[in-house]
């Protein structure tokens, strides 16, 4: 049974310590994707779709946000619905954690701090939909890889965002000691395409497999985490070529508008749907739903296999 961890910066919400107390599983899940990732009213179409994923699969969602100067994992609803408002609350990253509590209000956590308020109150299993990675070009490494690097949890993906290069996130992920597996899959996953030319080593079969990877993590005090990168249904798969064109036709308009930091990202989405049809949107409600899913079943098999 995971133990939650006194702390003033970081508070579970009551539902969320019942589970944990109870030995239900739980997914931890982040906020960037509601307040940044998404445009309105499609993040709030996420939120009901990843939740309802989870439960389906037997564990609990645990959204994980800053509100009014704490961490709090396990938000409410109405909380959730507060994050989805345009503008309402600002990208939060590992880094930009202790500016966030102090200046209060609400802020969206990304991957890297996601993982590490999850860790910081037990939790061992997390989903979202693609990893920050390196950038082509400016060599810009995402502040996602060095948490992974510090943080021992499963993290469910569909592998790294399209927007960065695949095979050099790839390296910097074995160089940083993070362990990736492919979920029925020998090939990385490529976020909105199926997958890229990295081979994997590993793969998994089932949600118990994956579990017991949780176990081995446990086992090992390990520090790092291990990425099980599930690739996107065929249905909503796009062709890479397609998605590498509106890529780097993204990247040139952003470039001239200035855009930098934190907003890239965000900023590479947005105009990847515009420019898509709203195709790159679907896709990427479709693989986050479908994370929540398998995260969700890894998180009740783990519990269900401590229960006997």
């Amino acid at each position: 049974m995971s133990v939650v961890r006194p702390s003033t910066a970081v508070r579970a919400s009551s539902d969320l310590v019942e589970a944990l107390a109870s030995g239900t599983g739980v997914v931890a899940l982040e906020t960037s994707v509601v307040s940044q990732g998404l445009p309105r009213p499609r993040n709030l179409e996420c939120v009901d779709r990843m939740s309802a994923a989870v439960r389906d699969a037997g564990a609990v969602p645990a959204w994980i946000g800053v509100v009014d100067g704490e961490v709090v994992v396990g938000l409410s609803e109405d909380q959730l619905l507060a994050f989805g408002e345009p503008g309402a609350a600002s990208k939060v990253a590992r880094r930009d954690l202790p500016f966030a509590l102090a200046a209060g209000g609400l802020g969206a956590t990304t991957v890297s701090s996601t993982i590490w308020a999850a860790h910081h109150v037990g939790l061992t299993v997390g989903a979202t939909g693609g990893i920050g990675g390196v950038h082509p070009g400016s060599g810009d490494v995402s502040a996602d890889l060095l948490e992974l690097a510090r943080t021992p949890i499963l993290l469910i993906c569909s592998g790294p965002k399209s927007i960065v290069d695949p095979n050099a996130t790839a390296e910097r992920l074995e160089e940083l000691g993070v362990g990736v597996v492919g979920y029925r899959c020998d090939r990385l996953p490529f976020f909105l395409a199926k997958e890229a030319s990295v081979y994997l080593d590993q793969r998994v079969e089932d949600p118990e497999q994956a579990a017991r990877i949780v176990d081995a993590l446990a086992a090992m005090n390990a520090r790092a985490a291990v990425l099980l990168c599930n690739p996107i249904a065929d249905a909503f798969a796009m062709d890479p070529a397609r998605v590498e064109e509106a890529v780097r036709a993204c990247e040139r308009i952003a470039e001239r508008a200035g855009v930098r930091g934190k907003d890239v990202t965000p900023f590479l989405l947005s105009c990847m749907a515009e420019r898509t049809d709203g195709e790159s949107l679907q896709a990427n409600l479709a693989l986050l739903e479908a994370n929540a899913r398998l995260a969700g079943e890894v998180a009740a098999a783990r519990a269900n296999a401590a229960r006997s």
